[in-house]
């Protein structure tokens, strides 16, 4: 038997990339298995969870083996499933991300270090000679790939809404980082107790105050509009340029239509803007399942007395986590080109 695992570690060091390319498939499969609307999507993200407990609880499972079977797994075997299981789960979530971020927001940071960190995990010189001597660094790559992959699943699994699926991530992310900052750093005082706890709500805090800048996994706009006309859930052209006449007469429609799992009941907001300042916040609510996105619309009737200037409508979730934005300027009427 250990000659068996060594020859497949051999095989893996031999074509690192593999891993990560049956990752990075699975991601897109389960991708699509959502957009269809079919249960394997489920399955293949229990899966993925099931591959972290075992990282979690991997020193008792170890423990249990060796007393069962009265022989060692060898130490090359465990790094390696290690850096499998980071590289399965960062190249699964990456589809995900890659669609629903939005890429002129800070939501760019997220998803490139979510891209980096993918990068990081198939390059066995930065993966094991860089990455892991430093232990705080590969427990924030640990972390975050957690955090990513918890965001992807749990809407796929349990159904959850956004909101709270990122609040149950980033608990569930901030319980399991203490654990493993807790054996990088002993707790020999009730001072390195307080430091670590501290640690680990500042880590908890800062993913709250940035949920901006997170992408919601299962979320992403398949539509969008700015039109002064809308019928039969139809909106007209889309405008980037309006004359405030055309706006006081007719006010102005945002439409987005927004794809989410089946099942998923969300509350999503339209937040108007005008020159970066919020004048209106509008409540809407969504169910998921229709393949062509589910179709929204705000009809904004009530502008400031000048509506001149840069306006955006900004699609949040309920938690404040950007799923898109709208953008198009107001001009007075001699400067307006023609928009039809």
């Amino acid at each position: 038997m250990p000659a068996l695992l060594l020859r497949l570690i051999d095989l893996i060091k031999r074509y690192p990339g593999v891993i990560a390319l049956g990752g990075f498939i699975s991601g897109i499969g389960s991708f699509i298995l959502v957009d269809r609307q079919e249960g394997l999507a489920s399955w293949v993200a229990i899966l993925l969870l099931v591959s972290w407990l075992w990282l979690m609880f991997e020193n008792t499972f170890t423990q249990l083996f060796t007393r069962l079977f009265k022989r060692e797994i060898p130490q090359p075997l465990l790094r390696y499933a290690t850096q499998m299981i980071h590289q399965e789960s960062l190249f699964f979530v990456l589809p995900f991300f890659f669609v629903t971020t939005t890429w002129n927001s800070g939501q760019l940071v997220f998803t490139g270090l979510l891209a980096g960190a993918g990068l990081v995990s198939i390059v066995d010189p930065l993966y094991y000679r860089w990455l892991a001597p430093r232990r705080w660094l590969f427990l924030a790559l640990h972390t975050l790939t957690l955090f990513a992959a918890l965001l992807t699943a749990l809407p796929i699994i349990l159904h959850l809404t956004t909101s709270q699926s990122f609040k149950l991530a980033l608990g569930i992310a901030m319980l399991l980082s203490f654990p493993s900052l807790a054996s990088s750093f002993p707790i020999n005082h009730w001072r390195r107790a307080a430091m670590l706890v501290l640690v680990t709500l500042a880590v908890g805090g800062s993913g709250w105050l940035l949920r901006s800048w997170v992408p919601p996994a299962t979320l992403w706009m398949t539509e969008v509009a700015i039109s002064t006309q809308l019928q039969n859930r139809t909106p007209g052209d889309s405008l980037e340029q309006v004359s405030a006449s055309q706006i006081r007469s007719a006010g102005l429609y945002a439409y987005t239509a927004i794809k989410a799992p089946r099942g998923l009941n969300e509350r999503i907001y339209h937040v108007w803007k005008q020159d970066g300042k919020e004048v209106d916040r509008i409540a809407l609510n969504i169910n998921g399942g229709r393949k062509e996105g589910y179709r929204a619309w705000t009809h904004k009737q009530v502008f400031p007395s000048n509506p001149v200037g840069h306006w955006q409508v900004r699609v949040l979730t309920e938690d404040g986590q950007v799923i898109g934005v709208l953008r198009f300027e107001v001009v007075d009427d001699g400067q307006a080109s023609v928009a039809k």
